[in-house]
């Protein structure tokens, strides 16, 4: 199997930890490692070093090498512009053709954290099984959804697919919904039947293509040309030609909610997509007043709910405070309500607008 990283995402919602030279993904937010770094170390044996490719954005190219450096760096390939996510997974699946025309390729997004490793390995392992009877499979992981988030697209699953092994339990896919509101998901979670679309897919990648030659023809043939071009000099001018050409759409409006042959597993790991701050709570826990710490030195007096960040030796004191988040980064600091975290986007948008380009 071919693991396929995406890794191409800005993070914007995890400003000012996050930028443009250093996004969400190569930031170290759940622990010792960095959140690509963690996504390689999940793969274990199951993925041998030289069936690892990571897609992300040129300019990202060198910093991801130099954080992953147990890949070749030809492991890491840079996106000339962004497309979405269909381009993405097509390019790779182009690429693995020419390496293994039967390849079968598990795509994930770099920047999601799942504890149990062997878990996950062995969910991998349980979907490629499911290849083997039906190769024409489209295969992807659901979570089962705990609250009624309105953040997640959902995946309604049907009548169940009779191969189930123990803990792996596989169903038919009836359709893919988009996020919701409030009151429709709450519908979603009391039915039983919907889970949290993980982005995490498995199919071979013979498949994938015939389902874009299909939908997206022209997608199609200029990532089979920019394939063809791989390891000739003129390799890096018509990658930069044919995939700036390409209209930018998402895998799932693509390919995945017309596709009649899909699968969904429930996964059988920990998920956790870590979509803004307050994910650091989930991720790192709580002390007695509810506060989620991650810097070396804080001093806090009567402040309850709220999560600090700092990276370096700067002292970050907060008095009275409480559901605030604190982000202090060498040039910038972010101070915030809770409740108020989805408006970093807005920050980003009015950085862009006045052109500080130094604080993206």
């Amino acid at each position: 199997m071919f693991a396929v990283i995406m890794a191409g995402g800005s993070g914007t919602r995890f400003w000012p930890a996050s930028r443009s030279a250093k996004p969400k993904q190569l930031l170290d937010l759940s622990g010792e490692q960095t959140m690509i770094q963690s996504t390689v170390q999940r793969l274990g044996d199951v993925f041998p070093v030289d069936q690892v490719m990571v897609v992300t954005a040129q300019h990202l190219v060198e910093a991801i090498q130099q954080q992953l450096p147990s890949l070749p760096p030809s492991a890491v390939i840079g996106e000339p512009c962004k497309r979405d996510t269909a381009p993405c997974v097509g390019l790779a699946a182009a690429l693995i053709q020419r390496q293994d025309p039967n390849g079968t390729m598990v795509v994930m997004p770099a920047d999601h954290i799942i504890q149990d490793h062997q878990a996950f390995q062995q969910a991998m392992q349980f979907a490629d099984s499911l290849l083997s009877d039906a190769p024409g499979r489209l295969i992807t992981f659901g979570i089962k959804p705990t609250y009624p988030a309105e953040s997640f697209g959902y995946v309604e699953r049907a009548d169940a697919l009779g191969q189930d092994q123990g803990k792996f339990h596989a169903y038919r896919v009836k359709q893919f919904r988009e996020k919701p509101k409030a009151e429709v998901a709450r519908q979603y979670l009391e039915s039983g039947n919907f889970y949290w679309n993980s982005g995490i897919f498995v199919w071979k990648a013979q498949t994938i293509m015939n389902q874009l030659a299909v939908r997206e023809p022209d997608m199609h043939d200029r990532l089979v040309k920019i394939a063809a071009a791989a390891g000739s000099p003129d390799f890096q001018s018509v990658f930069e030609r044919e995939f700036s050409a390409i209209k930018g759409k998402s895998i799932d409006y693509a390919v995945m909610e017309h596709a009649t042959d899909v699968v969904t597993i429930e996964a059988p790991f920990d998920w956790d997509d870590v979509g803004s701050w307050q994910a650091m709570a989930r991720i790192r826990g709580t002390n007695a007043d509810g506060n989620t710490i991650a810097a070396k030195r804080y001093l806090g007096i009567n402040t309850k709910g709220s999560i600090i960040r700092s990276t370096d030796e700067h002292l970050v004191v907060t008095i009275g405070l409480e559901d605030v988040l604190v982000v202090h980064t060498s040039d910038a600091t972010l101070v915030a309500k809770k409740s108020d975290e989805e408006a970093v986007r807005e920050v980003v948008s009015q950085l862009q607008q006045k052109k500080w380009n130094a604080y993206l």
